[in-house]
C-alpha cells in the first residue's frame, strides 16, 4: 500500500490524499474527500523522510524519497536519483536511512553507491541487451537499489555486480546468486 498527502500544518498528523492497493498486477485507488487524519505510521513516515531529506542536504537533480518499516521496528527511508529521462534509468548517488519508528532519529546513515550511472537502452533499436554490469567500491555485496534497478528498467534484464571478490547476478525476479567464491 502506498499513501499520498502531506503533514498537516502542526506536524501531528499526516492527511491522505489518496491511498493505492496492489491487487494482483494492478493498483486500486482511493481518493479521501475530506482528507483521512494519520497518526500512525503515515505520519511517522513522513516525519523520517523529512529527517532523512534534512540530513542528505540539497542536490543539482531531482530524488526520490521511499520510506519502508523495518521487521526489527523502526523504518528505512531511502533516497535515490529520480528519472529524469524516459527510458533512461539512473543508479547511485543514493542513501539508506535506518530510522526509529517515530522517525524522529536516525539510527544509522549508509551510502550505497557514490557516483550516478545512467543506463540507457541503445541507440539501434534492433539490438537487444542481454543485461548490466557495475562494480561497488562500498560494500561486498548488492545493494538494495541495486535489486531495485533489475526490477524497475525496462526491458528488463539481469544486472551483474562485482563486489568484494565475488561476482552477483540480480535476476529480472529480484533474486541474486553468487557466481563465484574467491579461495
Amino acid at each position: 500500500m502506498v499513501a499520498f498527502g502531506r503533514l498537516n500544518g502542526t506536524g501531528d498528523r499526516f492527511l491522505v490524499d489518496y491511498e493505492a492497493t496492489q491487487e494482483g498486477t494492478k493498483f486500486l485507488v482511493k481518493s479521501f474527500d475530506p482528507k483521512r487524519e494519520d497518526m500512525g505510521w503515515n505520519l511517522a513516515a513522513a516525519k523520517g523522510m523529512e529527517t532523512a531529506t534534512k540530513d542528505f542536504g540539497g542536490t543539482d537533480r531531482p530524488y526520490n524519497i521511499a520510506a519502508l518499516p523495518r521487521t526489527s521496528g523502526g523504518m528505512y527511508v531511502y533516497l535515490y536519483p529520480a528519472q529524469v529521462k524516459a527510458g533512461v534509468y539512473p543508479l547511485g548517488a543514493d542513501v539508506r536511512y535506518s530510522l526509529s519508528s517515530d522517525g524522529m532519529k536516525i539510527v544509522e546513515k549508509r551510502q550505497m553507491h557514490k557516483t550516478i550511472l545512467e543506463y540507457a537502452p541503445p541507440a539501434d533499436r534492433s539490438e537487444s541487451v542481454a543485461g548490466g554490469y557495475h562494480t561497488h567500491v562500498l560494500s561486498d555485496i548488492p545493494e538494495d537499489t541495486d535489486v531495485m534497478l533489475v526490477l524497475m528498467r525496462q526491458p528488463r534484464v539481469p544486472e551483474t555486480v562485482g563486489a568484494g571478490g565475488y561476482i552477483f547476478t540480480i535476476a529480472v525476479d529480484g533474486t541474486i546468486t553468487v557466481a563465484n567464491q574467491p579461495k
